[in-house]
This record gives C-alpha cells, structure tokens and sequence, in this order.
C-alpha cells in the first residue's frame, strides 16, 4: 500500500520548476529592488525549494532537494528563464496568477500523499500539505521585505491548499488511485484560487466585538402588581390573635386591632387607659 504513494521524481521536479518560475517572475517585477541576475536565482530557487524544505523538515525524512543533483539545476534554470522571460510574460496579466495557483497545488498534493505514506493521520497530512503548498510564498515574501500574503485579506492560498489537500486524504481513503486523487486536488486548488482571484473571494477580516448585547431587563413591578398582592388577602395580629381577612375585606381598615397600652396615673391606686 505504501508503494501507491511514492512520489515520482518528475512530478516534484516539476514542482520545483514551476515554482521557481513563478518565484522569478514576481520578484523581477520589482525594480525598486534593483535585485541582481544572482538575487532573483536565488528567489526563484527559494520558492522552488520551500514547499519541500518545510514538508519534509515536519515529516523528519531526509530533505528531498538534497538527494538529487537535478533539483538545484532545474530550481536555477526556471529561475533565470522567469528572469529573462520577464517582459515577454508581462504582458499576460494573469499568468503569474496561474502559475501560483499551479504551485500550490502541486505541493499540495506532493506534501498530502507523502505524509499518508508515511503513516500521519488525514487531518495531519491535510495539515502538511498545506504548509508545502504556502511554504514557498512565504519565504519569497520575507526575502523580498513584503507584507507575508498568505495573511492579508484577499488572498486564498491556505484556503485553497486545503480544499485541494482535504480532498486528495477523502479520496485516498475511497480507494481511489493516487494519480487520478492528486489530479483532482491540484485541479481544485487551482479553481480556487483563481476564482478568489476573478471574483474577489475573500475571507471576512478580522473584527473585534464592540458591541456586547444586553439582556433583557426585569419587569418591574406595577400597581397592578400590587393590587394583585392586595386581593390575595392579608393577615392582621390582634389582642386575641392573628386574624386571616378574606380577599373582599382585605381594604377595610382594621379599628381596634393593636392591643391599647395601659399607662399607670400619677395617683397612686389608679389606672388610666389610653388610645
């Protein structure tokens, strides 16, 4: 079964060629840089390695680029080709677009079926392969000292590298051959990322909650309340007692019902009561 998921040579080094093409192309749009033939090499190279480095250096396995002398050799010739090429491939606005969306599949789909070779978890392997398709994009943008595009609003790379990756691990778990599984998540990576790109997708941005939602106050109590309380009827302690009045008599004041208090005369023998 592990023999279904070995990666072919040609399909990572395409990959890698792919993108270090892309990774060329973007950084020699820069002029401001003034990046030398050796500086967009080494993006080039860079972005072509990146998505690997990561993937493997999280699955603990020897570094792939490194066990291969093609890899150097064709990351520098797409490199310096994109270099070159820079103005012919201008002038097709979205084909650096294409080629983004291209890489992120294929290293998603590399980073995805290696990891379940080696015996992860889907939800860890989906994980992997996400992390190899925006590896590179990263790295390229810390290079070049540019906002990191995988966090800003407006771009889908990690949402595409999963959607592309989840379905690769749902795929492989029918049963499906691993080519025809990996076909299908570069494709979807691919449509999606560039529909966000056609059609502005974007995930929401990030907002704090200002506003908390009150809770409903207590009713207070009325008059009507009270009336209520009223007619319940009441309790009225007497000389002789506690007397329960009925709800109809309850309103009618009660004369005479507290004990009268006796005061003793000034003159001795005798007695006055009081009110």
């Amino acid at each position: 079964m592990d023999d279904v998921f070995v990666i072919p040579l040609w399909v990572d080094l395409l990959a890698v060629g792919i993108g270090a093409l892309q990774g060329a192309l973007f950084a020699a749009q820069f002029r401001d840089r003034r990046l030398d033939w050796l500086g967009v090499a080494i993006i080039g190279i860079v972005v072509g390695f990146g998505g690997g480095l990561l993937r493997d250096l999280l699955l603990d396995v020897p570094l792939a680029p490194l066990q291969s002398n093609w890899y150097v050799v064709v990351a520098t010739g797409a490199a310096l080709l994109g270099m070159l090429l820079e103005r012919v491939f201008r002038r097709l606005n979205r084909f650096i677009t294409v080629l983004d969306a291209l890489t992120i599949g294929l290293f998603g789909a590399i980073g995805t079926t290696k990891a379940l070779a080696l015996g992860l978890p889907e939800v860890a392997a989906v994980f992997v392969g996400v992390l190899a398709a925006v590896g590179g994009s990263i790295l390229r943008d810390l290079l070049l000292n540019l906002p990191i595009a995988l966090m800003h609003v407006g771009s889908l790379y990690a949402v595409a590298a999963a959607a592309g990756s989840g379905t690769i691990a749902v795929l492989l778990a029918l049963n499906v051959d691993v080519l025809v599984a990996g076909a299908i998540g570069v494709a979807i990576t691919f449509g999606v990322r560039v529909a966000s790109v056609l059609f502005g997708w974007s995930l929401p941005e990030q907002r704090a909650i200002t506003r908390l939602p009150k809770l409903p106050a207590l009713p207070k109590r009325g008059r009507r309340d009270e009336d209520a309380a009223a007619d319940r009827g009441r309790t009225v302690t007497t000389a002789t007692g506690v007397i329960h009045l009925h709800p109809t008599t309850s309103s009618i004041p009660i004369v005479g019902s507290e004990p009268r208090a006796r005061r003793r005369s000034p003159i001795p023998g005798a007695s006055q009561q009081r009110g």
